[in-house]
């Protein structure tokens, strides 16, 4: 039955190709031409307005926020934690923006890289194909929540919980924030982890199983250091998401201004510089000094999310390399 199948479908084949002439005539060759051309064309400007809007984005906060940063010293607004723009005069420091935005990503990575690579690990090593093929679609539908749920979810629901049983004074606060972060940083982490660890290939894991290690031997001495590359790539992917998020930060973190004492003291509020942004920037007057220190903060963050993106492009690159050498 199958060979009637094949043997079939050569004669569709040889038939088409029979219908095809050999020689092209100048209309028909004109006409490839063109179509070849006019799609090359229709690419390479697609991909031109992608790159030019980011350009425009990147003029745009810099020309916004350069009268600012002409006017008040750099030094200053990076070292300067108190941030009270209505004051006489107004204060513009940044530090515990900065600091808040550090403390409730780096928490939030404690948090999400381990759960997430292991996560990877069972999803490519441990279970089935079957298994692994209706969890993993579940995971991902954690990135198609939107943030504003996520942020009533921590207000409505988690902070009184942690009021309640924690016994903390404020529900909304460094760890609230950093909690929600971790799951919404977890879809990208683990997808990204277990396609850098199924990339590592058979070979290696035969070779192990061959010399007489075990399932869990193989996964964190052979397959975890061969794939760090993608795994690095995974947790920096990981943090962009969580560093540029703002419902969740503004409406859980409890916006307060301040570097916590003492430092690790998570359950104390907080504020981000993406929740500075969304907070302030309705209410300001456009020119004024606190609508260009807002867009100061914004190239700040711009500069940060952009190095972390070169980051993790280069990790990966090095995982997609080393994946074709083994081939």
């Amino acid at each position: 039955m199958n060979d009637a199948k094949l043997n079939m479908a050569a004669i569709s084949a040889a038939d088409a190709l029979k219908r095809q002439p050999l020689v092209l005539n100048y209309k028909q060759e004109l006409g490839k031409f063109l179509a070849h051309h006019i799609g090359q064309a229709a690419l390479l400007l697609i991909t031109c307005t992608s790159v030019f809007s980011v350009l425009l984005i990147f003029y745009f906060i810099i020309k916004e926020a350069f009268p600012f940063l002409q006017q008040f010293s750099i030094i200053e607004f990076l070292t300067s934690i108190g941030w009270y723009p209505q004051a006489h005069p107004p204060q513009f420091g940044a530090l515990s923006l900065i600091a808040g935005s550090f403390y409730v990503t780096i928490t939030a990575m404690i948090i999400a890289v381990p759960a997430g690579i292991f996560a990877a690990v069972f999803l490519s090593d441990i279970v089935s194909f079957k298994v692994q093929s209706i969890v993993k679609p579940i995971i991902e539908l954690l990135a198609a929540i939107p943030s504003v749920a996520y942020g009533f979810f921590a207000c409505l629901v988690f902070a009184p919980w942690m009021q309640r049983h924690l016994g903390f004074s404020t529900g909304v606060n460094a760890l609230n924030a950093s909690i929600i972060l971790a799951v919404m940083a977890l879809p990208t982490i683990i997808s990204v982890a277990q396609d850098s660890i199924s990339a590592v290939g058979r070979e290696l894991r035969e070779a192990s199983y061959g010399l007489g290690a075990t399932r869990m031997e193989t996964i964190f001495k052979v397959l975890i250091p061969a794939a760090h590359s993608g795994i690095i790539a995974a947790v920096i992917l990981g943090m962009m998401r969580a560093i540029g998020e703002t419902m969740v930060v503004w409406m859980a973190s409890g916006n307060a201004a301040k570097i916590p004492s003492p430092w690790w003291d998570l359950t104390q509020s907080v504020r981000t510089m993406t929740a500075t942004i969304a907070g302030d920037m309705g209410e300001t007057a456009k020119g004024s000094e606190h609508y260009r220190a807002l867009f100061a903060i914004g190239l700040l963050l711009l500069i940060t999310t952009l190095a972390m993106n070169l980051l993790s492009e280069y990790f990966l690159s090095r995982t997609i390399t080393k994946s074709r050498g083994r081939k």
